[in-house]
């Protein structure tokens, strides 16, 4: 993760804490919040966060279920509206709603990424069936990846998440768990135990998962 995702993150672990310390003084308006936002005030990005995050959050949510996909959207959505402050003016309007329209391109994007994978998988698999004397000289990675289509419409969150960081992004165990915040025990055992249910799926279809 980078330095300013830890930042992001802290904010919102630490949100309750935040909200103690800083109504000891008197907090600022949504305007004066915008404007130092985009002046580059870190408070105001916590402040931003505080106000605001749990909406975003739940625009995610409804678009994915709770779990490490609503949690990144969440994430990212701070993180772009951090980096490209110097596009938002108050001409443009209130910052929550400005925060909303990159939350949303955030939701398509992810969207966007999940039917690119699953078009992809789809066109090997199509490939692999009009080639069936070929299929032992498929690639077991990219074959994995296909025959997991169908086990993650089964199975919920955080599983899916997980499956999906490990065999569609290619992260670590140790990468998904510094990511979603999940224990590194808990990562195992979940990606463990969708594949003993993936390889039970394929026996009872007559099928072999690749070594």
């Amino acid at each position: 993760m980078t330095a300013l995702e830890d930042r992001i993150d802290l904010y919102g672990q630490d949100v309750q804490t935040d909200r103690t310390s800083l109504r000891r003084v008197t907090e600022p308006d949504d305007d004066e919040v915008a404007r130092r936002f985009r002046e580059g005030d870190e408070q105001a990005l916590a402040l931003a966060y505080e106000r605001w995050g749990g909406q975003l959050y739940g625009m995610a949510v409804r678009a994915f279920g709770p779990g490490p996909d609503a949690e990144d959207v969440t994430q990212q959505t701070f993180i772009a509206a951090w980096t490209g402050r110097s596009g938002y003016s108050a001409g443009s309007g209130p910052l929550p709603a400005w925060l909303v329209g990159i939350c949303r391109h955030k939701i398509a994007d992810v969207w966007a990424k999940r039917d690119r994978q699953r078009r992809q998988s789809e066109a090997v698999a199509a490939d692999v069936a009009a080639r069936p004397g070929e299929q032992d000289g498929v690639d077991a990675r990219v074959a994995d990846r296909v025959l997991l289509l169908g086990e993650l419409d089964r199975i919920g969150q955080p599983q899916r998440g997980i499956i999906e960081l490990a065999f569609f992004e290619d992260l670590t165990h140790q990468q998904i768990a510094a990511r979603t915040g999940i224990p590194l025990g808990t990562v195992k055992s979940h990606i463990r135990r969708t594949l003993e249910r993936l390889r039970t799926r394929l026996e009872v279809d007559g099928a072999a998962l690749q070594p």
